[in-house]
């Protein structure tokens, strides 16, 4: 059953979730850079992120939504729960291509919850159990392996598949109000055809991001099962 470690590495580790890490640490960067890029960008209009949001958001009989400013460096989200937007310093009151498109896609947030658009409505369902997940998975992984119990681990092992699922549905989340974003800009005519580019290269490095996070998950979960898969075989 030795045979996947050699020197005190795990092999599976080190074939399955490293080069999820490696994709996640060139996402994170990818994003940085793209956004620091057109962040030099300022927009011909002069919008900024605030009012980008307030547009869609007025656009989409959406005024009841407060907009914030937050600190922080790309801190950005909506908060369905006080109904309100909060936008980082560098993209609050910027006109950047990259604090265009930061905005837009918070405002695209907020619509998906007025629309009822299903996956959002998916993952705030299972968003309390996947938290419960996060925090179980491990200390019940290694209470199993402790006292030798296959029910513990595979408990473990389940409440770990649950915060894959999280991510899982959290794409077409982000994809989603991705395009609401785009969309937007392109039909209010606020920005240019180079400018909305811009914000495509943004968003789509964002969205990476998200990608990266569920790949190391479910790299860490193959790994998982084939440990103590192969440790009950044998």
């Amino acid at each position: 059953m030795f045979w996947r470690y050699y020197y005190g590495f795990d092999m599976y580790y080190l074939i399955l979730v490293m080069p999820a890490i490696i994709f996640s640490l060139w996402a994170q960067y990818k994003v940085n850079s793209t956004f620091n890029r057109y962040s030099q960008v300022s927009t011909y209009s002069r919008m900024t992120g605030f009012e980008s949001a307030r547009r869609i958001l007025d656009a989409n009989g959406l005024r009841n939504v407060r907009i914030e400013r937050v600190a922080g460096n790309l801190t950005d989200h909506y908060d369905p729960k006080n109904n309100v937007i909060r936008l980082s310093d560098k993209v609050y009151s910027s006109s950047s291509v990259s604090a265009i498109g930061v905005a837009a896609h918070e405002a695209g947030h907020a619509v998906q919850y007025a629309v009822g658009y299903n996956p959002i409505k998916w993952r705030t369902a299972i968003l309390p159990v996947c938290q419960i997940g996060s925090q179980l998975s491990f200390p019940l992984i290694l209470m199993g392996f402790l006292f030798n119990s296959s029910n513990l681990i595979n408990f473990g092992i389940i409440m770990f598949g649950l915060i894959a699922l999280f991510q899982l549905v959290t794409l077409p989340v982000e994809f989603n109000a991705s395009s609401r974003a785009v969309n937007a800009l392109a039909i209010s005519g606020s920005i240019t055809d180079d400018e909305l580019f811009g914000v495509e290269k943004v968003l789509q490095a964002a969205a990476m991001t998200y990608v990266a996070a569920l790949a190391i998950s479910l790299a860490q979960l193959m790994r998982m099962f084939l440990i103590f898969g192969q440790r009950d075989r044998d």
